[in-house]
């Protein structure tokens, strides 16, 4: 039995983030219900009174659920929990300011991605169950903003899906209700290996490059593809399997290259970031990056949308005196 929150301290924070650490689920609802008043606290001075408080508080809880492992020093996992809090408020006023957020989470000493440290507790194949759950509208804006690495500010969650940033911002509240109840459900039952899950999707993504390369693309699509496959751009449908086959050969034959960065591979829903590379004498021919945004049924590729990042913002020079 867990101490209560008001009687829990540093010896009993370490403890239970220990064991949040290795996949108890209840012992990580103790761990945010007892430092739950000075989280909130510090949401409340950023924010002030109203329902964005509420909104980061649930932001900040499953932030912590996913990086739990971040801690590294167990004693001190309020200073963490609120530090989630702090930069949830401040990626909060930057998009209401429309400025692009950085990744704010702190990440571990060690320099881990946050990918390895997902990769790294038990509670991610939970987690992913959960959700599997919801629907692909709430799905969508949930899989970029906790686990893509390009694509998390409510401004870029919205150009990829298509839909204004207010609309973001409801729908992942909604997501967040949602995931609390269906983490409460999944919470028993057999979990799929999503670390196994996302280590094939590499491996897919690195083969379906060299398959391009090898002018094999062509085959890539007719294996994995399903036939009405879509392409999609700014939420409209820009073609299908053919404006695939195109779009990839004429990169190639532009000289334009794509190396994998980040995947994010769910049963129903994968992403692959990848880094574009523009040929040599011409440097500026592509965007730095473009993600895939991949829907699959029945385990085939139904959609694919495209979401380009955007140049750098080139700082003019400035006027000679």
């Amino acid at each position: 039995m867990y101490a209560t929150p008001q009687s829990a301290g540093p010896a009993q924070d370490a403890a239970l983030t220990r064991a949040a650490q290795a996949g108890d689920v209840s012992a990580l609802a103790v761990l945010l219900e007892r430092h739950r008043p000075g989280m909130r606290a510090v949401a409340v001075n950023l924010l002030g009174p109203g329902a964005d408080v509420d909104d980061v508080m649930q932001d900040a809880a499953l932030v912590a659920l996913r990086r739990i492992a971040d801690v590294r020093d167990p004693q001190a996992v309020g200073a963490w929990l609120r530090m989630v809090v702090r930069n949830s408020c401040r990626t909060l006023l930057r998009a209401s300011r429309r400025v692009e957020p950085v990744a704010d989470v702190p990440l571990p000493p060690d320099g881990g991605t946050p990918e390895q440290v997902l990769h790294s507790h038990a509670l991610r194949d939970w987690v992913w169950e959960a959700v599997e759950t919801l629907s692909p509208a709430l799905r969508l804006p949930v899989v970029l903003r906790y686990f893509s690495t390009g694509i998390t500010s409510y401004q870029q969650i919205a150009e990829a899906c298509a839909i204004p940033v207010g609309t973001v911002r409801s729908r992942l509240n909604q997501a967040r209700t949602a995931l609390a109840r269906a983490l409460e459900a999944t919470a028993a039952t057999a979990h799929e290996d999503a670390l196994r899950r996302t280590r094939a999707s590499w491996q897919e993504a690195h083969e379906t490059l060299a398959a391009a390369e090898r002018g094999e693309f062509g085959t890539v699509v007719r294996d994995r593809y399903s036939r009405e496959v879509s392409l999609l751009a700014g939420g409209a449908r820009l073609g299908g399997a053919e404006l695939l086959l195109a779009g990839m050969d004429s990169d190639l034959s532009a000289g334009v290259r794509q190396r994998p960065l980040h995947v994010t591979a769910g049963r129903s829903l994968v992403v692959w970031e990848m880094e574009l590379l523009s040929p040599p004498d011409d440097p500026h021919h592509c965007p730095p990056g473009v993600a895939w945004i991949m829907t699959l049924e029945g385990g085939r590729v139904e959609r694919v949308h495209l979401y380009h990042a955007a140049h750098p913002r080139e700082v003019p020079a400035p006027a000679a005196a």
